[in-house]
């Protein structure tokens, strides 16, 4: 049946224009990543000087560091899983309703984790409580993202959804610059140092309290202004099918699913060489530490976050293949390059190793603005959560192990450069993944998807 002239105008203009329930499907998923970066991290910043409180100096330095790594891995084992569960969920019975669920999931587990009682008072017991609370959180998170975000993109109009999709990627790097500030304030009115100090004692749980209290806040936001995907209710059953898992491991899904998988898996390898290994190399190699560590990355993480939506826009014009191709080829060459730079600066030079550190992380991170927007447009509705959940999340189970390819790169170079490599390598898999899959950017929710 074709469309009349006014019917053509009216659909010209859904493309174009974002209706209210789109910018309030849009925060919501930006607020949702936030927090999940806020989250994610709280362990690694803000629990860092009061890990004595929980992990004594009894113990061993091996075990201790393997207790830490527990803690953080748990989180991120979590994701995938929360990505399987509820993608089937969101897939199935509405992405607003999952959304609203994990988020109130992942806020009861944080407030949980603020009212642990230390070594002291449970012994080896707290630390296994520790770690499955964190499981758990990560599972809720990992949820979270897979319903929020797909909700979001089905929501805004085809024209500005390489921004939206940016913009909500940027607050991954805002959230993760929140706990930091959070954190320092803290520390500025309750000092860390030995067991009984009051940031040990009980400061570290104010950035844990603070991190439940938005995702309550959050979750109010979505049940109450945020409405169910209209693309996802329109949607009928020859798209909406009872076992997304299934569908989306079949077919074209499946072609979809492994090249989306070889682009994020190189993101998140360039992800780990930019923002997991460079602060440990900012303080032993250039010793840079305290205040200045946290004021360098919070910067260049605020840097980071515009540079992201900029590159939505820019990808809106050129198209999401040719960013992600044009993009991963800098960061293999200039943002190699800055890298290096970085490495090779001289110690107690602040300015100019605050500058490379930005310009580095910058470009080495930059095809990263399309994780968002890319994925949701590589899947149809009907596995569309699911797709992009385990597409987001499964893919950061091999650049996890980044220090045993470290470890591998020592045999035949300096350690600390082995970094380049990785970050070499994760921009080389997601040009490869971009040339293997189709342009995205005019895809019709309405209809399949490439």
């Amino acid at each position: 049946m074709e469309m009349t002239g006014q019917q053509a105008l009216d659909a010209q203009r859904q493309d174009e224009e974002a209706t209210p329930q789109a910018r309030r499907a849009v925060w919501g998923a930006f607020a949702g990543f936030f927090v999940d970066n806020y989250d994610i991290f709280l362990p690694v910043i803000a629990l860092a000087p009061a890990m004595i409180y929980f992990i004594p100096k009894t113990l061993s330095p091996t075990t201790a560091a393997i207790v830490g790594a527990m803690i953080f891995a748990a989180t991120l084992i979590g994701r995938p899983l929360g990505a399987i569960i509820f993608g089937h969920f969101a897939d199935t019975i509405g992405r607003k309703k999952v959304t609203v669920v994990c988020v109130l999931g992942f806020g009861v587990v944080t407030l949980m984790i603020a009212a642990l009682p230390g070594y002291q008072q449970w012994g080896d017991a707290v630390l296994w409580v520790f770690i499955v609370l964190r499981l758990i959180d990560g599972i809720f998170l990992g949820g979270e993202y897979t319903s929020a975000n797909p909700l979001a993109m089905e929501y805004s109009p085809k024209a500005k959804r390489g921004l939206y999709g940016a913009i909500i990627q940027s607050a991954a790097s805002l959230g993760t610059a929140a706990i930091s500030l959070v954190t320092l304030a803290v520390l500025y009115f309750l000092p860390a140092g030995s067991l009984d100090s009051p940031y040990v004692q009980w400061g570290w749980r104010v950035p844990f309290i603070v991190g439940a209290l938005m995702a309550f806040g959050l979750a109010y936001y979505y049940h109450t202004s945020v409405e169910e995907s209209e693309v996802w209710r329109k949607a009928g059953k020859a798209e909406r099918t009872e076992s997304p898992l299934k569908a989306l491991f079949r077919g074209e899904n499946l072609r979809s699913f492994l090249q989306v998988f070889v682009v994020m898996t190189g993101f998140w390898l360039s992800l780990n060489a930019a923002l997991a290994i460079m602060p440990g190399l900012l303080v032993k190699r250039l010793h840079v530490t305290g205040t200045h560590l946290t004021f360098m990355l919070v910067v260049a993480y605020v840097v980071l976050a515009i540079g992201y939506i900029i590159g939505g826009a820019v990808s809106q014009r050129i198209g999401r293949r040719t960013y992600l191709m044009a993009t991963s080829a800098v960061s293999a060459t200039a943002g190699t390059y800055f890298y290096y730079q970085l490495l090779s600066a001289e110690p107690g030079n602040l300015l100019n190793i605050g500058v490379l550190a930005t310009i580095a992380i910058v470009l080495v991170v930059l095809p990263g603005a399309l994780g968002t927007v890319y994925i949701n447009e590589r899947f149809q509705t009907g596995v569309r959560a699911s797709g992009f959940g385990l597409g987001y999340s499964l893919a950061i189970v091999l650049p996890a192990f980044y220090v045993f390819y470290q470890a591998g790169l020592a045999h035949f170079m300096p350690f600390d450069y082995t970094v380049l490599v990785l970050g070499a390598v994760g921009a080389v898999l997601i040009f490869i993944g971009a040339a293997w899959g189709p342009e995205t950017k005019d895809v019709d929710f309405h209809h399949k998807s490439v």
